[in-house]
């Protein structure tokens, strides 16, 4: 296996060319909601629901969602580009300007294409981060919203062909 600098530069532009759903990851803290804007999430059973999350091991939020044992998946609308961009971004209060309510325990931003409430079910290394795998609770979406995604580091959404 080739590890070096070229190879890292290189694997980043290959990863840059995938389109990516665009999610909140989100967890409370007493009743203060914490959250990351995070791209690595994906389907991963239907019977059990489950969901697989990837964040870094420096990540607050991951420290937050291993302390509670719970976490919400809100998947941004396309309309949602500033959300994304302001929980990307370190920082104490992140939610302070967005709208989000509490549901089931979890974080549920305002007028996201889906959101979906888990408990942890596994904790499993992945390199730089852990990847959380979340029981799902619950399931709702906006059948209106179209999803706010990523590609070529650039927001958009899907078009049909």
């Amino acid at each position: 296996m080739r590890v070096d600098a070229t190879l890292a530069v290189e694997f980043r532009e290959a990863m840059a060319n995938l389109c990516a759903p665009v999610t909140v990851v989100g967890v409370l803290d007493d009743e203060r909601a914490h959250g990351t804007t995070v791209s690595a999430v994906m389907s991963l059973s239907m019977t059990p629901p489950l969901i697989a999350v990837a964040l870094a091991d420096t990540s607050d939020t991951l420290a937050l969602i291993r302390r509670t044992g719970a976490f919400s998946i809100n998947v941004l609308s396309a309309a949602q580009a500033s959300i994304a961009m302001s929980l990307a971004t370190k920082g104490v209060d992140k939610f302070a300007d967005i709208g989000w309510h509490r549901c089931a325990g979890t974080p549920r931003v305002a007028d996201c294409a889906a959101w979906l409430p888990c408990t942890v079910a596994d904790d499993l290394p992945g390199g730089d981060h852990r990847i959380i795998v979340g029981a799902v609770a619950d399931a709702s979406i906006d059948p209106g919203a179209s999803p706010l995604t990523y590609h070529r580091r650039t927001f958009g959404t899907h078009v049909a062909h």
